[in-house]
């Protein structure tokens, strides 16, 4: 219930009148009703030959024609190996150029592509690819100490014997093909086997096939999880990432600036990377550049320096690593305009930082959102006052409408006082893939999407996060769920019980901290632990701390009390 507001620039602020926490982001601009291909095809329609990306670690570029070309050649390639619509594949990587290659080409055949996260050891990408049925899988043949390739023949041993493209897996018996990037392996078919596959009569039937592709059609399935521990597919479509990007980067500013070079370190497996990155290229015709395939603070430095970057994308840690770079000043930074701060809890004192370096900040926004959300449903704007780009993440977006409720009774609540999150609009995901139960969960019957995150509202509609319901913790942007890491906990024979926590944290804004109870009789160290999570839990899920308790501080429903479990490290 909006009765009036202010302008700045094209965008309509709400001032509360009710003294109710609800907002809807009242826009003059219409939502686009576009597929993924059509979104590439305008921009290379207006700039063919400007550059689309560059891969700097791997020296790739490409221009919006360039990348036009490779697309068709790999989507055709794909309808070649007998993929169809609504197919999954699974892009199981770091940040290359066949990420985003891969991305654009799945959604010009209609095939939907499953991003799966570079640091998934055995177990967790056995789940991921058999919960969506995966029928096609791309990577490389290893990436810092993990190899795909082994990993994939542990889960599949048929794969030695198979000819490629032709795989009959008993555990995973809907894959047929294993894709790999940059090596020759049994049973498993090259890049260049795919960019070669498509003849004529398939780019045929690329071209025919786009007359079939819906603009509401799921087009990307992003893993995320909960307190239960069990990995779900948020699936979004077409509609949810490009207006997501449009708006987003219409709150930038994207649309009036002359040519925005974004510097992209944050993962392309995280919605940050593929919507904000990869979409927003197609969307706004914007150049990114990518400093290395995993996340490295100097070359983060040296590509907005060597590219003349005028916008970071990054999580608070990347940003304080940056930061704490010991050569920071010899670096020419002059380029930069501003940049997103997004993808994990940004305590206040983290985020001035940033604000108080004149080097590398120029008008740096706080934003929230979440996977499911396709995803940012929060931003701040350039022309913000100091206090609010700190201790807010700004106003609703565009299309949008928010409300804050008491999480018991489900009533919107007033103005400055705290409640749940609850979002709807445009943005808001199909479903959890497959998973009826856990969808209804989380989106109401009036479409409802209720976050899970504690928030609150000033009188202008500003958004302030004070915590989350769910006991997820952000350790660098990444999302670490505790029963994930307190099963696996489970299984050591010393550990009776484990209860898993996050900790505050400077430099990652939340570390993890294991509780651990010992069988009766057993000596274990905490060394031990974490040798025992080596190499069978993904690096950033291993505990940075590991306590050794006798109990628990219990509620009197005997549940475990982790807000006084957490502070115990850095007591």
């Amino acid at each position: 219930r909006v009765l009036t507001g202010t302008r700045k620039r094209d965008h309509f602020f709400p001032i509360l009148a009710s003294l109710y926490c609800y907002v809807h982001g009242t826009s003059s601009t219409s939502l686009l009703h576009m597929t993924v291909a059509e979104s590439l095809q305008r921009s290379v329609e207006r700039w063919p030959d400007r550059e689309a990306m560059a891969f700097l670690q791997d020296g790739v570029r490409k221009t919006f024609a360039q990348f036009q070309q490779d697309v068709d050649q790999a989507a055709a390639g794909l309808l070649a190996l007998g993929m169809k619509k609504g197919d999954r594949l699974g892009m199981w990587g770091p940040n290359t150029y066949e990420w985003v290659l891969f991305q654009f080409a799945t959604a010009k055949a209609g095939i939907i592509l499953v991003a799966v996260n570079p640091a998934y050891q055995v177990q967790e990408v056995e789940f991921a690819l058999q919960k969506v049925g995966c029928k096609a899988v791309v990577c490389p043949t290893q990436f810092k100490t993990l190899n795909y390739c082994d990993m994939l023949r542990k889960i599949c041993p048929e794969i030695e014997t198979s000819s490629p493209g032709d795989i009959k897996s008993s555990r995973l018996p809907e894959l047929r093909s294993v894709i790999v990037l940059d090596s020759r392996q049994p049973g498993m078919l090259h890049f260049e086997d795919v960019m070669q596959a498509g003849g004529s009569q398939h780019m045929q039937q690329l071209q025919d096939l786009q007359k079939k592709i819906s603009f509401d059609d799921p087009i990307n399935i992003q893993f995320t999880s909960g307190t239960t521990g069990a990995p779900k597919g948020a699936t979004l479509s077409h509609h949810n990432i490009i207006n997501n990007s449009y708006f987003i980067g219409r709150r930038l500013g994207y649309h009036w600036r002359p040519h925005t070079r974004v510097c992209v370190p944050v993962p392309l497996y995280h919605c940050f990377g593929s919507v904000g990155g990869g979409i927003s290229m197609a969307v706004h015709g914007i150049s990114t550049v990518f400093p290395s395939r995993g996340y490295d603070g100097k070359a983060n430095l040296a590509a907005i320096e060597s590219e003349r970057c005028t916008f970071i994308y990054g999580t608070p840690t990347m940003y304080v690593d940056m930061l704490n770079q010991p050569d920071l000043t010899k670096y020419d930074l002059s380029s930069v305009e501003g940049g997103i701060m997004a993808g994990s809890p940004c305590p206040q004192e983290l985020v001035k930082k940033p604000i108080n370096s004149k080097d590398l900040y120029k008008g740096c926004l706080l934003g929230y959102g979440t996977t499911e959300n396709s995803p940012v449903t929060f931003l701040a704007s350039p022309l913000d006052n100091v206090e609010r780009k700190t201790e807010t993440v700004g106003y609703i977006t565009d299309h949008l409408e928010a409300k804050i409720v008491d999480p018991t009774t489900g009533m919107v609540v007033p103005v400055g006082t705290s409640g749940e999150i609850m979002i709807r609009g445009y943005c808001v995901m199909l479903e959890y893939w497959n998973d009826r139960a856990k969808t209804d969960e989380c989106i109401t019957k009036d479409r409802w999407y209720k976050t899970g995150d504690i928030g609150s509202m000033d009188t202008y509609g500003y958004c302030r996060i004070d915590g989350r319901i769910k006991d997820m913790i952000i350790r660098g942007g990444e999302n670490i769920y505790p029963a994930e890491i307190e099963q696996f906990l489970h299984r050591h024979p010393k550990v009776k019980e484990a209860q898993v926590v996050g900790v505050k944290d400077e430099r990652m804004g939340e570390e993890i901290c294991a509780c651990i109870k010992l069988v009766d009789g057993a000596d274990c160290t905490a060394e031990e632990i974490k040798a025992y999570c080596k190499g069978q839990i993904s690096h950033f899920k291993i505990p940075r701390y590991v306590l050794f308790v006798t109990s628990y501080p219990l509620t009197i429903t005997g549940k475990v009390i982790s807000s006084v479990l957490a502070p115990l490290p850095s007591s």
